[in-house]
Order: C-alpha cells, then sequence, then structure tokens
C-alpha cells in the first residue's frame, strides 16, 4: 500500500547541497570554492552592474545626445489604396480600420495620407485627413469629416 511514509521523489530529481568550509577532504574546503582574497571573495562581496574597475564607466564617458519629446503623438498613416476595399457608402472611423486589421493601434490619432486611388464613395470620419486625400475621396463623391478623435 502507498503512503506518505513510503513515497520518494524520483531518481534525478533532488539534489544534494553543496555544503562548503567543511575541511579539505569535502573537496570544498579551505577557500570554499571562492578562489583566493579579494572583494568576490568577502562576504556580501559582488560589484554593481556596470562597474569597470573604478575606471571612469564606458557610459559617462560617452557624450549625451538627443532627447525624448514627451509631447509628441503618436499619429497612424494609412493611406487612400488601404480604405478602397470598403464598398460605396461605408463610414470609414478608427474603430472601423481597427476592426477590419488595417491598423493594429489607435494611438493619439489616425491620418489619412492621399498614395493610391479611390472609386467608391466613402464617408470618412478621422483625425487627421491631408490635402491630397481630401481631393480624392471628394473627386470619388465621399465625405470627409475631421478632427473626430473617439
Amino acid at each position: 500500500m502507498i503512503d506518505l511514509s513510503s513515497i520518494s521523489p524520483s531518481s534525478g530529481a533532488t539534489k544534494k547541497r553543496k555544503r562548503v568550509g567543511r575541511g579539505n577532504a569535502s573537496g570544498h574546503g579551505g577557500t570554499s570554492g571562492k578562489g583566493h582574497k579579494g572583494q568576490k571573495a568577502r562576504s556580501g562581496g559582488k560589484v554593481r552592474r556596470g562597474f569597470e574597475g573604478g575606471q571612469m564607466p564606458m557610459a559617462r564617458r560617452l557624450p549625451k545626445r538627443g532627447f525624448s519629446n514627451h509631447m509628441r503623438k503618436d499619429i497612424v498613416a494609412i493611406n487612400v489604396e488601404d480604405i478602397s476595399l470598403f464598398p460605396a457608402g461605408t463610414v470609414v472611423t478608427e474603430k472601423v480600420l481597427l476592426e477590419n486589421g488595417i491598423i493594429k493601434k489607435l494611438g493619439d490619432g489616425v491620418k489619412l495620407l492621399g498614395n493610391g486611388l479611390l472609386e467608391n464613395s466613402l464617408i470618412i470620419e478621422l483625425s487627421f485627413i491631408s490635402k491630397g486625400a481630401r481631393e480624392k475621396i471628394l473627386a470619388a463623391g465621399g465625405s470627409v469629416s475631421e478632427g473626430l478623435a473617439e
């Protein structure tokens, strides 16, 4: 009968703990596997990440360049050719573009650019529309509403 006192882990599942500093006969005596003297042989002895032995670190030797603009807007750009697959009369919004996989994320808005041809009359309701895209949409018989961020 199997009970808790008779079960043991399968072979190779457990490993004996390395007992250092228990005499030279153990194989881990003397310096206990830490080599000889120095900072790394002491207790708590480790050097921080990026430490280069006291010389001026690379990160401080190289000049600082550029900056990150925290006011930057993340605007997704699409072209007229990307929306030409919609049937005539479709209301194209940022949500519709996201659902149809034309854009992966909304960000701070979507801008429609004028690259490509458009033959269907569509109703466009996007945050930003370029001059060329506006002309192509109106020429195809569609309508444009700009500045409608959802």
